[in-house]
């Protein structure tokens, strides 16, 4: 079976103070390009993959289907392609669902994304991956209370809009466990997440129905802008220094701006047919800035992810050529 999951964009937290009863609520939106796995029956676990991280996620996820399922061991599993770990792209999650759903579907279990995510304990203060893993396009969830938040909103992302993402070789964002004490410990503030609530009720939302690329620029990067107030004490400001330049990079030349969760990816919102000339502005950009970093179209991504049998997968590689 060949798996293919999002990446995401994460675009923040509404409100941690939970002051109406409900804590945080989460905005992202999917994009192509996420873990593409290999996973078939093996006569004993056998894990190929580049990064030490995503070896022991694959173990620890094969080991909680079988506490829960007694779905065994017995699985080969390579990672053909990986996201990046801690850079605000969503790995943990999309590795987590990518594999535990592939060992449902290969077990007749029938479980729901809500349900393996409780199990696997994604999802426990943002629903944003686990929704953009099993819908795509641009989610909300309705905050926390005791369970895996519900979805609230999900919207199509219009195919012609795309981020423009840069992904620098600084100091990766908090992975769980540096996590783990600022998430419990932080409280928000109550008025922030009234402003916030505002921009995507009568700004944000209204341009995505709209296709109206530059007001729904201008609201993202307001809410990113709020966003970072709830955090500013964890990350020395509303954003990341070490990003500083980079974010006024984008404010500069595309339509909305931010920092993907813990960073330290910086995206911006553009048309897909400016992508190249902005890349080309960006790598002169970073060149004179002494700026090491990776650049890529954030495409936008409209399903879940996908499972396939490798000879169905084999035929759409076949297919997506022949179409060029």
């Amino acid at each position: 079976m060949i798996i293919e999951t999002p990446k995401r964009l994460h675009l923040g937290l509404i409100d941690p103070s939970a002051s109406v009863g409900r804590r945080f609520g989460a905005l992202g939106v999917a994009l192509e390009g996420g873990y593409r796995i290999n996973l078939t029956p093996h006569d004993e676990l056998k894990v190929i993959c580049a990064e030490k991280e995503d070896r022991e996620t694959i173990t620890f996820v094969v080991a909680k289907m079988n506490e829960h399922f007694r779905t065994g061991f017995n699985y080969r599993i390579e990672v053909e392609r990986a996201i990046p770990r801690h850079v605000g792209l969503g790995s943990t999650t999309q590795l987590c669902l990518g594999v535990g759903m592939g060992i449902s579907k290969l077990n007749n279990l029938h479980l729901s994304v809500e349900e393996l995510a409780a199990i696997l304990g994604r999802g426990k203060n943002s629903g944003a991956g686990v929704y953009t893993f099993k819908y795509g396009g641009l989610v909300i969830d309705g905050g926390v209370k005791g369970s895996i938040p519900p979805l609230i909103v999900r919207e199509e992302f219009p195919e012609n809009w795309a981020f423009l993402l840069v992904i620098p070789e600084i100091k990766r964002g908090f992975d769980e466990e540096e996590e783990k004490p600022v998430m419990e410990g932080l409280s928000g503030k109550p008025e922030i997440a009234g402003e916030i609530s505002h921009h995507i009720l009568l700004g944000l939302l209204p341009a995505l129905k709209e296709v109206d690329i530059k007001s729904f620029g201008t609201h993202l990067s307001e809410i990113q802008r709020l966003v970072g107030r709830h955090f500013e004490k964890y990350q020395g400001g509303e954003f990341r220094e070490d990003v500083s330049l980079l974010l006024e990079f984008m404010r500069e030349n595309t339509y909305g701006w931010g920092q993907s969760s813990w960073g330290p990816t910086v995206y911006g919102l553009i048309k897909k047919e400016e992508y190249q000339n902005l890349s080309l502005k960006l790598h002169e950009f970073l060149r004179e800035n002494g700026i090491r970093a990776k650049i890529e179209l954030g495409t936008p991504r409209n399903r879940g992810a996908d499972f396939m049998e490798r000879n169905a997968y084999l035929m759409k590689l076949i297919n997506n050529v022949a179409k060029r």
